[in-house]
């Protein structure tokens, strides 16, 4: 049937390239039974591999961005200005019973 690689970027065997033995659907999931020369054969997600539905960011020479530094850092501000503000504002409500 062919040879299918593991595309998904957690995968442990990201990389590597199998024969596929079978395609099949798994609980709604399109799958592929791929050989290993030590392992045997094992099952995984079609669009793990590079026999899955290409994404909107392939051959246009842009990666999908999942992670944005700036976005992170001002998120960390925004926590440090929270905090901040709740130090702030405890120190200023009287104690009750004072």
């Amino acid at each position: 049937m062919g040879w299918a690689e593991i595309c998904h970027p957690f995968h442990p065997l990201k990389g590597q390239r199998f024969p596929v033995l079978k395609t099949r659907r798994v609980g709604g999931v399109d799958t592929l039974l791929l050989g290993h020369a030590e392992r045997g054969s094992f099952s995984i997600a079609r669009e793990w591999t590079d026999w899955g539905t290409p994404s909107v960011h392939d051959g246009v020479g842009v990666t999908a961005c999942r992670f944005d530094l700036e976005m992170l850092l001002e998120l960390i501000d925004l926590v440090d200005l929270v905090d901040q503000l709740a130090v702030s504002t405890s120190k200023k409500s009287p104690t009750k019973g004072a």
